[in-house]
């Protein structure tokens, strides 16, 4: 029997999930290996420089660089609050005094004499990493954070926007076919993660911003939808750093698809648990994948499966992540070894595939998602 190896679509109720929390800059890492954490938990933290102001002393007071800086009554290194009074001129006979006052809260950087300016370093930028999920830290990474390990249901999908969140999972539809409309959205809805069925209308997209719902977890979601929800068309970037009121996720894809069936019945089964929720996607080198972690009670133990992929071989679950059979769900029924040619001319290694809707479907292989869980 043939098989291959192709990156794997997590819908597993029982899966090790280990997570990096990485630092943009070099900092300090705050918690130790074995430590158990919680999703808000503070794992690592940097300071950004604040930004660099500047005290127009000579124009302030109307002076010479040199004479200005002469009556400056601070010294390099020392702090300056904003409204403090930094020089006072003398003036003429005693009159027409002219002050300088400080604009800025800081320490004092330098000075320069070619211009007569005080250049005032603001107070550093935190910087702070949280954990993201419950578990347990399983490596520190020296200055720059640490891996958060535990077992937990894990749903992967085709395309998210927004970033992390944390809420309650809720089942807002009946079936993995109705779509999410504003009657579903609930005013006790603040905080939680909406699961609907095969699409969301934009009023029910608007009504879960204005409760402050978590995030919406749908079969699919329309193009024309999703750029009136953003406000703009998303182009084929990163996702996960949108400005939005919550973080949406589509499992099967784009247009008005059912969510699969055994995806539906594992939310189904997490009604009531504590989710996190990324819609952070990348869909080309480097693939990320947007997601919703909740997880189970019970240690990390190795019975639990890998997230990471599999075996592509007869009878595996696949999605199809291209056009023609775009979001298409079904099974592996053959892994033909010689290349074939596709309709843009190369000659590639194809697979078999019986879809839930009963086509049988010949698809490149690198056109697939095995759905591993």
């Amino acid at each position: 029997m043939g098989s291959a190896y192709t990156p794997g679509l997590t819908v597993s109720s029982d899966t090790v999930v280990e997570k990096v929390r990485r630092l943009p800059i070099k900092g300090e890492v705050v918690v130790q290996v074995g430590q158990s954490v919680q999703p808000g938990d503070i794992v690592a933290r940097a300071f950004l420089p604040g930004p660099l102001q500047t005290i127009k002393l000579s124009e302030d007071l109307g002076l010479d660089p040199g004479d200005a800086l002469a009556l400056f009554t601070k010294k390099e290194g020392e702090t300056v609050a904003e409204g403090e009074q930094v020089a006072i001129s003398k003036g003429f006979f005693g009159l027409f005094k002219s002050t300088a006052v400080s604009r800025h809260t800081g320490v004092i950087e330098s000075m320069n004499r070619a211009n007569g300016h005080i250049y005032v370093r603001e107070a550093a930028i935190p910087i702070e990493m949280d954990a993201y999920i419950q578990g347990e830290i399983s490596e520190v990474i020296p200055d720059e954070g640490v891996k958060v390990r535990t077992r937990a249901a894990m749903v992967q999908g085709i395309f998210g926007v927004g970033g992390e969140r944390l809420g309650q999972v809720r089942m807002a539809v009946a079936s993995a076919s109705e779509v999410l409309d504003a009657g579903h959205v609930l005013d006790s809805d603040k905080g939680r993660i909406l699961v609907g069925g095969s699409g969301v209308t934009p009023a029910a997209l608007k009504r879960a911003g204005d409760v402050g719902a978590a995030g919406i977890v749908v079969g699919a979601i329309k193009d024309v939808d999703l750029i009136e929800f953003l406000g703009y068309d998303i182009g084929v970037a990163i996702t996960g750093q949108e400005d939005i009121p919550f973080t949406l996720l589509a499992t099967e894809g784009f247009g008005a698809l059912d969510m699969a069936a055994r995806t539906f019945s594992l939310f189904q089964s997490l009604e009531g648990r504590t989710a996190s929720i990324n819609g952070a996607t990348q869909i080309r080198a480097g693939v990320i994948r947007p997601e919703v972690i909740a997880p189970n009670d019970g240690a990390v133990g190795a019975e639990a499966a890998a997230t990471s992929g599999g075996a592509l071989v007869e009878g595996v679950a696949i999605r199809i992540i291209r056009e023609p059979y775009f979001g298409g769900l079904g099974r592996v029924t053959g892994l033909p070894a010689q290349l074939q040619t596709v309709e843009s001319g190369a000659e590639v290694r194809v697979l078999e595939a019986l879809l839930e809707d009963g086509r049988t479907v010949t698809v490149p292989r690198a056109n697939v998602e095995i759905i591993a869980g």
